[in-house]
């Protein structure tokens, strides 16, 4: 498989926790079961606060005592020759702060205790800017792009309104984007579901790559994307991973990777509608997938 993209996770090796994405373990002991599988609709540390104040009470992690320098060096050394080298930092800070309150509390906070929900996610946001600053200077000069990530869409749209997303998710995604710009490089959005209402958003905000283009979520396909947005962002997904590479012949899945590349002849990464090749997925699709990207159009 000829691919571009090698993808490095920032390393993060804590007692509670083996992965940045989990690196903010908000849930309350006694709703904690597995030490590898949480919800956002948890009860979270912050779901009985009420004073911005409190926000220090949770025992916030020092990330430059769990993300090991050398690790980082060590990944980013063993990357293939001709690589384009993509970091995947995630800094979820929306999915975070709705784990802190318990995600029915949180989108109630947006509402009646806006000062308290921003506390928290500035404080995560904080989190994760001292985070990606130890794994930027580890790696200086040998990213060419991170992988940023908040879920905010579900398969009909998003989750809160284009209005809450402008108020309550882009000032600390922005914070983000903005120190990742400052080391040179660019930036790809992950968000599953149907984002579009606020894609320009993103894009004002220095958004370079939009990732994965869910393809059967409203308004995410193709044809529309390109209508709207061409010439402002790249797209990286928009091969269905639902239902065409799931029970799909590779012949359709080649054609419909044909089809996506005539759409956007430039501005595209191929890649499934998700963030990952998922096991349910046949190998010959798989390979389906990148003939079809190398195929002449």
């Amino acid at each position: 498989i000829d691919d571009d993209v090698y993808a490095i996770e920032m390393p993060y090796h804590a007692p509670d926790s083996n992965a940045i994405y989990t690196a903010l373990n908000f849930a309350k002991a006694e709703h904690h079961d597995s030490d590898f599988e949480r919800t956002l609709t948890t009860p979270g540390f912050f779901e009985d606060a009420e004073d911005p104040e409190e926000v220090e009470n949770f025992p916030w992690p020092d990330p430059a005592e769990h993300i090991p320098t050398e690790e980082c060096r060590q990944l980013i050394d063993k990357v293939p020759e001709d690589y384009a080298i993509m970091g995947v930092i995630w800094s979820a800070h929306f999915q975070d702060t709705c784990a802190a309150f318990g995600m029915e509390t949180a989108l109630v906070n947006m509402l009646i205790n806006p000062e308290l929900y921003r506390a928290v996610d500035d404080r995560i946001v904080d989190f994760y800017l001292k985070a990606n600053k130890i794994f930027y200077e580890a790696t200086l000069g040998k990213l060419d792009a991170v992988l940023i990530g908040n879920d905010m869409g579900s398969h009909r749209g998003l989750m809160i309104s284009p209005e809450q997303v402008r108020e309550f998710v882009i000032p600390g995604t922005k914070r983000l984007i903005e120190q990742a710009k400052s080391y040179g490089l660019k930036v790809i959005y992950h968000s599953c579901g149907s984002i579009e209402p606020v894609i320009d958003d993103l894009i004002e905000a220095g958004v370079d790559v939009v990732h994965p283009i869910q393809a059967l979520a409203k308004d995410m396909d193709v044809p529309h994307l390109k209508e709207k947005f061409s010439g402002r962002a790249s797209f990286c997904g928009g091969v269905d991973a639902q239902d065409l590479l799931v029970h799909g012949t590779p012949k359709q899945v080649y054609d419909k990777v044909v089809e996506i590349r005539q759409h956007l002849p430039t501005g595209l990464i191929v890649s499934p509608s998700h963030e990952a090749i998922l096991s349910d997925i046949d190998p010959a699709n798989i390979e389906a997938l990148f003939q079809g990207t190398h195929a002449e159009i």
